[in-house]
C-alpha cells in the first residue's frame, strides 16, 4: 500500500462535533480533503464550515444539535447512523471552559463543562461502538483532549478535570475495544487561536508568557489539527490504540 492510499479517505463517513469554527472546523476541513464525507454536530450555524469544505471539493451535511444535554449526543449519533448510514470516524470536539478561582468556583460551572466536555464523550462514543460491534464493523473515534490533559492550568477547575478525564476515559476504551476493531485515541491541542481562548490571547502579559514558551514560536492555528485528525482516523493508525497525541508546537518539550 503507497503512502497516499494509507491516508486516504474516500468512502468514509466521518461526524465531527462543534464543526462550527475553531478546531472542529479545522478537522472537519481536513477529513474531508482527505475524501471523507463529513457530517458536522452542533447548535451554531455551520454554514462558514460547510463552504469552505465545499470549495475544496469535498462533502459536508449539517446536523443542528444541542449536544449540552450529555445524553443528546447518544441520540445524535444513532439517528445519523439511521438516517446517513455507518458512521467511520468519530470526532468527539464539542466543548466548553469556565474561567474563576477554584474558591469561587461554581457547582453550575462545573456541571456544565463536566456534561459536555466529558460524559457526552462518553456516551457518544458509546453509541458509536454499540452500533458498530453490532454490525461487526471497524470504526475510529477521536477524542480532543488538551496541554490540560497532562498539567493543572489555573482558574479552570471543572476543564482541567473534564480534560484528564478524556485522556483517562481514551485509554480505557482503547483496552476494552482495541481487540474488537475499535481505535480510540486522543488529540491534545497546544494553545489554539479560537474562541476558548480568547481571553488569554487578550491578557498581553498571559498570551505573552504562553508564547515565550512555546517553541514554534507561534500559537497553533485550527488547521495545524488536521493532519493528526487524518492520520489518526485513516488506516495509517490502525494499530494505535489509547495515545492522546500533542500538537503543541513543542510545548510539552520545554
Amino acid at each position: 500500500m503507497t503512502a497516499p492510499a494509507l491516508f486516504d479517505l474516500a468512502g468514509t463517513r466521518a461526524v465531527v462535533t462543534g464543526a462550527n469554527t475553531g478546531i472542529g472546523q479545522g478537522i472537519a476541513l481536513a477529513l474531508a480533503t482527505a475524501g471523507a464525507a463529513v457530517i458536522g454536530v452542533g447548535r451554531s450555524s455551520m454554514d462558514d464550515t460547510a463552504a469552505r469544505i465545499a470549495e475544496a471539493g469535498g462533502r459536508f451535511e449539517a446536523v443542528q444539535a444541542d449536544l449540552s444535554a450529555p445524553m443528546a449526543a447518544a441520540g445524535v449519533i444513532d439517528a445519523v447512523w439511521a438516517e446517513h448510514g455507518p458512521i467511520d470516524v468519530l470526532v468527539n470536539n464539542a466543548g466548553i471552559i469556565r474561567r474563576a478561582d477554584a474558591v469561587d468556583f461554581t457547582e453550575a460551572d462545573w456541571d456544565a463543562v463536566m456534561d459536555l466536555n466529558l460524559k457526552s464523550v462518553f456516551f457518544a462514543a458509546q453509541a458509536l461502538a454499540r452500533r458498530a460491534l453490532s454490525d461487526g464493523r471497524p470504526a475510529k473515534i477521536i477524542n480532543i483532549a488538551s496541554m490540560l490533559s497532562f498539567q493543572g492550568g489555573i482558574r479552570v477547575a471543572s476543564y482541567t478535570a473534564s480534560k484528564s478525564g478524556v485522556a483517562g476515559l481514551t485509554k480505557l476504551l482503547a483496552c476494552e475495544w482495541a481487540g474488537r476493531g475499535i481505535n480510540v485515541n486522543a488529540i491534545a491541542p497546544g494553545y489554539v487561536e479560537t474562541n476558548n481562548t480568547e481571553a488569554l490571547r487578550k491578557d498581553q502579559e498571559r498570551s505573552s508568557d504562553i508564547l515565550k514558551r512555546i517553541p514554534a514560536g507561534r500559537w497553533a492555528r485550527p488547521d495545524d489539527m488536521g493532519g493528526a485528525a487524518v492520520f489518526l482516523a485513516s488506516r495509517a493508525s490502525d494499530y494505535i490504540h489509547g495515545i492522546t497525541l500533542p500538537v503543541d508546537g513543542g510545548w510539552l518539550a520545554r
